[in-house]
């Protein structure tokens, strides 16, 4: 919307004029709150316009004329600035709240008179404009632009708020044309200054609060630039310079990072336009220009790391270029491996390396061109700290548009470049006759944006003759040879190349949308059709991005190419998807594999949480996209983007999050292969560079799957990552086959050490590692045309065709984990020994793998030490060639070697293991052990015999089996040591027998064994050896302990007992087995040995043998006497049965109502909360079961009344009925006794204890035996009560069971059962039979 009005000709609206013809406008603000322009004019008067109601109001009228207007940042206050040099404070409603002067070296008189007192005019003063700026928070405010003294300085004052006190001024300065603005963050104040008497250049001052100066600058330029206005952005990160010069005016954009001041952008304008500049007050990176003829500029600003693939970083400041290689130097501008000069300030910059060549393509702020020629970067270390001076490009034919902008500098070959320039306005008309007659005009693109862009193709070709040293840079000969123009009715936002294709490049247009351009064609195809010929994913943006990178990747052995972009509002978009929403810079890593064929294979990206996310570029490539509602519409949050803000991929495996340990750091550029870097910029400009573990462990793995064993050690040493990754990445199968290998390409024999002391059976594959990186196992890889896929992820590990470290095959594998560290440590040790040189590094190496064996062989190792002394003796004694004195290799520097890696202990005991007492002794030694401790007992071990010294090691070794060896070879008169050692340690009986074959020994032997299997109560072994020695005494009396009442019977017809001693002993073994609960056996005994027929039967009884009882007594004619005795009993049996079954069925009703009450209970709190809106998880579970116990019926938790238990206790002994308690009590032991009412897991208790009471198998088969007795007595009756009883007690448990365990399954399938729930499958493990084969149809009801 325009809106215009003219305060001189008021006659329109039939007003008055406010302004005379003479009088101007000099002072200007926009008050907030009124919606209005205040105005104020050289006259002194104050016009309020309100443009919604079109009104024009004189609110006030100072005396000398307003010089300048400022509001503070609320808008409650008003600063007016006059000719008299007061400052006036004003409100909203126009009441001065203070008048105070602002130029104190000169009083009101000087000012009325017009004459200072130096006699120079005071109208004709070059210092009659005054600015006035406020601190952000408008508690203070700055002024400068008084008459000054008699040479001329000035001083910058700062005024408080509330009083107009006089704060703080500055020493005086010359300051120029009042340009002066507070930061909005309030740390400083900066001012221009005139500093051409000294430097022959303008410069800005920084002061503070207090008025002292901190810090200044110079402006770039010749002696007559003058500095008019100076604007910081709302984020106090930019300050614009507005600078004039004799032809042109500039803006001048700068930035402060790491102690120094950055130009990093220059537009040029004509002279003859008045220019203006200001910021957008709440976008940081937005601003707008314009001129006094009407020609209005929008810019946006967006910062763009210039770090290329070369890992080259490029910093512009002003007329100078800062390049560092980071891969030589990670040095934090403003410094720099070597400087590039231009001859105006550089707008744009382009790099490109393709094979040896390297081009430097810089846009410069005056429309002209430079080229810089590197050398190839083998010899870049010749450039540091190297200032080189650059010329221009002879534009040639190039149509050059006077002070134009040449944008978007992209490299499409090492000699062709392409480029943007924006016309506005008239500088289209000027140039309209060429566009129709010389420039394509794209037809893709139709009008809709203010002027056009123009893209200009130039073919660049070096003339330069004269010859370059090497090692130097070139920018002299460089000639356009050709150009090509294309228009296109849009705004360029980013221009990138084609990665996969030479002289191609990707333009984005001002709504998003991405066009392909070829070169010498234009843009021909459609964004549409390119994605629909499969030529790559080409898809436009959501919006438009200012950030945008093309890059190459892999699908399924495809190349193909991936457009990523950045947005302002933090959205990382590909493929019309978005990543990440909180994005705040991204860059690209490529793997070792990765980096020779060119691909990308993981992203990389910091987000405003401060975190940096390493996601694998498949992932993204085919990962699925979710979205969340955002309000009334979808937005794109994909990749398991949370509410919270953190930014997560799907899949675990597939994502690393690094905390960034400065807030507002972000990601510049990324060391590819195996360095694996990450270079973050702090916001106080400050480099770091980290190494995510995601990316050293694939640099890691890529090594070890090329055998590049040396690198793949090196990165292990330098990010201290764990040995065992080595090895267990392709198995120790495949690493044992290529132990060979390994040697010899790490040719270090200090690494291999290291190696091998980390060396555990642990396979960090499956533990440290897990979630990052999958193990490279034959069995879970697949390959897929020129990529390597695991079997549970899509992402490409590498790329190439390597070779593949094979697996042993499955018939060889070691099933053993712990066969690791030996296998690997043999094979090494071989491959040392084999095919290394001789050297005391490698007899050190070998050592390592002989004390780092699992279980170490300490022993071995002595032996080669003990080898090496008794070498350096006979070389002492000139007796051999000592090969290893030569080497000098002492052993006692081995020893020293072994006791470091070694518990002292375990080689002194290795020492005495090989029986070699002075060895021991120079361990001893060696080990710092007392003198006074070992050397007694060695002296003692030396005086013994040697058989017994050796048992005595042995002994104090706990080589038991050695031991007995030893002291059996002392001779006959040790047995008695040899019987002690074998007593002391059972497990050597057998190698006893083994050893002494004399027959009277190995009956000792063997009577000592069984006493020791008796004391252990295996009666039935120890009897076995008392036999073997024929002694039967012993033997009877351990089948008797045993309970062996046949092999007992057995042995006292081995001993030759009378009939009195054996019917004696038979009563003894009936009464053992009735105390070990064996009834049914001792009447066997009864009735065999003891001839007792009557005790027989009582026993047969007691083990409701009720059949067996009715058939021996009929046996021996006592039918009649027998029948009445088992009718008795099992009536009995049969009321307690009764009684028990009666009792069980009410426990079953009160446990099921118990359970239906705490359900419901549960139920409703639980539908409450839901109502509530709380969660389930979040309440603890005692307040799901806080539910009254005081039910009627909880007595069922108990074991019944007094008569149930009483009846319960005296059928425990008489009847089947007690299996029911045992099982009950058993049930209480296990789950922590009886259910307690209102506990988090009554319900499942419940649940549990209606299980337990289920009628086992052998009650069942004892129920049937007792009511087919019953049927036999003619006990019909009683039968048929006991079997409905029972078969009632079965239906209640069944059902009640049944039904709990069915709403148990109901809140499963409906998910309303929660956490709850998880045991119910595990209840139904128990499970119940619903079969009634122990009835008796005829006693079941009809």
């Amino acid at each position: 919307m325009q809106w215009t009005i003219n305060l001189c000709l008021q006659s329109e609206l039939g007003l008055p004029p406010i302004l005379e013809a003479e009088d101007r406008i000099t002072g200007l603000d926009y008050l907030i709150e009124q919606e209005a322009l205040i105005v104020g004019t050289s006259t002194g008067d104050l016009v309020l316009v309100v443009p919604t109601s079109n009104t024009v109001d004189v609110v006030g009228k100072v005396e000398g004329g307003v010089k300048t207007i400022a509001s503070s940042p609320d808008g409650a206050l008003l600063i007016v600035a006059t000719g008299f040099g007061q400052l006036l404070a004003m409100t909203q409603d126009w009441d001065v709240l203070y008048e105070v002067s602002y130029d104190l070296d000169n009083n009101l008189e000087t000012f009325m008179s017009g004459t200072r007192a130096d006699g120079i005019s005071g109208l004709s003063s070059p210092f009659s404009q005054v600015r006035v700026s406020w601190r952000g928070d408008g508690k203070y405010f700055a002024t400068l632009g008084c008459s000054g003294n008699s040479e001329g300085l000035q001083r910058l004052r700062i005024w408080e708020r509330e009083s107009g006190t006089l704060h703080s001024s500055s020493e005086p300065k010359d300051f120029m044309e009042a340009a002066m603005d507070w930061m909005p963050s309030g740390a400083k104040v900066a001012a221009a200054c005139n500093t051409s008497k000294t430097k022959n250049c303008a410069s800005v001052a920084f002061f503070e609060r207090n008025g002292l100066e901190r810090g200044s600058f110079d402006i770039y330029g010749t002696t007559e630039a003058k500095i008019e206005m100076l604007k910081w952005n709302c984020n106090s990160e930019l300050l614009a310079a507005l600078v004039r010069y004799d032809e042109w005016s500039s803006i001048q954009i700068w930035s402060f990072s790491n102690y120094h001041w950055y130009l990093k952008q220059e537009w040029r304008y004509l002279g003859k336009n008045k220019l203006m500049f200001a910021w957008d007050p709440e976008r940081p990176m937005r601003a707008i220009c314009w001129t006094a003829y009407g020609l209005v500029h929008l810019l946006t600003l967006c910062w763009s790391s210039a770090v290329y693939d070369a890992s080259i970083a490029i910093v512009i400041d002003g007329v100078n270029v800062l390049v560092t290689p980071l891969s030589l130097s990670l040095v934090p501008p403003p410094m720099s491996h070597f400087n590039i000069m231009f001859q105006s300030a550089v707008q744009s910059v382009a790099f490109t390396s393709r094979g040896l060549e390297s081009h430097l393509a810089v846009g410069l702020s005056d429309g002209n061109l430079s080229i810089v020629k590197f050398p190839n970067m083998n010899m870049w270390d010749q450039l540091e700290g190297t200032v080189y001076e650059t010329v221009n490009v002879d534009p040639g034919s190039l149509i050059k548009i006077e002070f134009g902008d040449l944008r978007h500098l992209t490299w499409l070959d090492p000699y062709v470049i392409l480029g943007v320039m924006h016309c506005d306005g008239d500088q289209t008309s000027l140039y309209s006759d060429f566009i129709s007659n010389n420039w394509r005009k794209c037809p893709l693109m139709s009008g809709g944006n203010n002027g056009v862009s123009i893209l200009v193709e130039m073919e660049l070709v070096c003339n330069n003759v004269e010859e370059v040293e090497p090692g130097c840079l070139s920018s002299s000969g460089w000639v356009v040879k050709s150009s090509m123009h294309t228009v296109i009715e849009s705004s360029v936002v980013a221009i990138a190349a084609n990665p996969m294709t030479r002289c191609e490049a990707f333009i984005q247009l001002g709504n998003g949308d991405i066009v392909s351009y070829m070169s010498k064609e234009g843009i021909n195809i459609a964004p549409a059709e390119l994605y629909k010929e499969k030529r790559s994913n080409l898809k436009g943006f959501l919006s438009y991005c200012p950030w945008m990178y093309p890059i190459p990747v892999y699908d399924y052995g495809k190349l193909k190419v991936l457009i990523f972009g950045l947005d302002e509002d933090g959205r990382l978009q590909v493929n019309g998807q978005v990543i990440c929403s909180t994005c705040t810079s991204f860059s690209f890593y490529a793997s070792a594999a990765g980096k020779v064929q060119e691909v990308v294979t993981h992203l990389i990206y910091t987000t405003r949480q401060d975190l940096l996310i390493v996601a694998n570029i498949d992932e993204i490539f085919h990962g699925d996209v979710h979205y969340e509602s955002m309000g009334n519409g979808q937005s794109p949050v994909g990749f398991g983007n949370k509410l919270q803000g953190e930014n997560k991929l799907i899949r675990e495996g597939n994502h690393d999050e690094l905390k960034v340990w400065e807030r507002g750091a972000k990601l510049i550029g990324i060391i590819n292969g195996d360095e694996a870097a990450v270079i973050l910029q702090t916001v106080r400009g400050n480099l770091e560079v980290i190494y995510p573990r995601k990316l050293v462990l694939l640099a890691i793995a890529g090594a070890l799957v090329d055998k590049r064993f040396k690198d793949a050690v090196s990165l292990v040493r330098q990010h201290r990552i764990n040995y065992n990754i080595i090895v267990d990445y392709c198995g120790w199968q495949s690493f044992v086959e290529a132990a060979s290998e390994f040697v010899r390409k790490i040719n270090n024999l200090s690494h291999i050490t290291e190696f091998v002391c980390a060396l555990k059976h642990e396979n960090v594959m499956e533990t440290l590692y897990k979630d990052i990186l999958l193990p490279n196992h034959q069995d879970n890889k697949i390959e897929c045309g020129s990529q390597i896929f695991l079997s549970n992820t899509d992402s490409p590990l590498e790329f190439g065709n390597q070779t593949i470290i094979k697996r042993l095959e499955p018939g060889n594998e070691i099933v053993s984990k712990n066969c690791k560290v030996r296998a690997v440590l043999e094979a090494v040790r071989k491959v040392l020994e084999e095919e290394v040189s001789k050297s005391p590094a490698r007899e050190l190496c070998i050592l390592t793998t002989l004390a780092c064996n699992d279980p170490p062989e300490l022993e071995e190792a002595l032996k080669r030490i003990k080898k090496w002394r008794e070498t350096e003796i006979a070389s002492t004694m000139n007796e051999v060639d000592g090969g290893l004195h030569k080497l000098n290799l002492s052993a006692e520097e081995a020893l020293k070697h072994l006791l470091w890696l070694s518990e002292p202990d375990a080689v002194f005991h290795a020492a005495l293991g090989l029986y070699d007492l002075h060895l021991a002794a120079i361990v001893a030694l060696n080990s710092q052990r007392d003198p006074k401790e070992f050397l007694p007992f060695l002296q003692e071990l030396e005086n013994m015999p040697s058989p017994v010294m050796c048992y005595t090691i042995d002994c104090k070794l706990c080589r038991y089996e050695s031991a007995l060896k030893n002291i059996a070879a002392a001779g006959d008169a040790y047995f008695e040591e040899c019987l002690q050692l074998m007593k002391s340690n059972p497990k050597l009986f057998a190698l006893g027998l083994d050893i002494f074959k004399d027959v009277g020994k190995r009956a000792v032997i063997l009577e000592a064994w069984g006493d020791h299997l008796f004391s252990e109560e295996r009666f039935e072994e120890a009897a076995m050896a008392y036999c073997s020695t024929c002694s039967f005494q012993k033997a009877l009396g351990s089948f008797r302990a045993g309970g062996l009442w046949k092999e007992a019977l057995t042995m006292a017809g081995m001993l030759r007992l009378t009939t009195d001693e054996v019917s004696s002993l038979a009563n003894d073994l009936c009464e053992e087995l009735q105390a070990l609960g064996k009834p049914a056996e001792a009447a066997k005994i009864a009735l065999g040995y003891c001839k007792d027929v009557q005790g027989a039967i009582n026993l047969l009884l007691t083990a409701r043998e009720w059949l067996e009882a009715l058939r021996i007594g009929f046996l021996y004619d006592m039918g009649e006497l027998v029948k009445s005795q088992v009718k008795l009993a099992a009536i009995e049996c049969a009321n307690l049965l009764i009684l028990e079954y009666e009792e069980g069925i009410e426990k079953v009703g009160k446990y099921l109502a118990r359970y239906l009450a705490v359900r419901q209970r549960r139920l409703l709190l639980a539908a409450k909360l839901e109502m509530e809106g709380k969660a389930k998880e979040d309440v603890d579970d005692d307040t799901f079961s806080e539910t009254s116990s005081n039910i009627s019926g909880m007595s069922a938790y108990t074991l019944g009344n007094s008569k149930a238990s009483n009846a319960s206790g005296n059928l425990s002994t008489s009847s089947t009925g007690s299996h029911v308690r045992t099982r009950i009590r058993t049930r209480r032991k296990v789950h922590g006794g009886k259910i307690r009412a209102g506990s988090p897991g009554e319900e499942f208790a419940l649940v549990e204890h209606l299980q337990s009471m289920v009628l086992s198998s052998r009650a069942q088969e004892e129920l049937k035996l007792l009511l087919e007795a019953l049927l036999l007595l003619g006990e019909e009756d009683v039968a048929r009560k006991l079997q409905s009883f029972a078969a009632r007690y079965q239906s209640c448990q069944l059902a009640a069971v049944k039904d709990a365990e069915d709403k148990l399954a109901e809140e499963q399938a409906d998910g309303t059962a929660g956490t709850k729930n998880k045991n119910a499958d595990n209840l139904k493990k128990l499970g119940v039979s619903d079969t009634l084969c122990w009835q008796w149809e005829m006693l079941s009801p009809p």
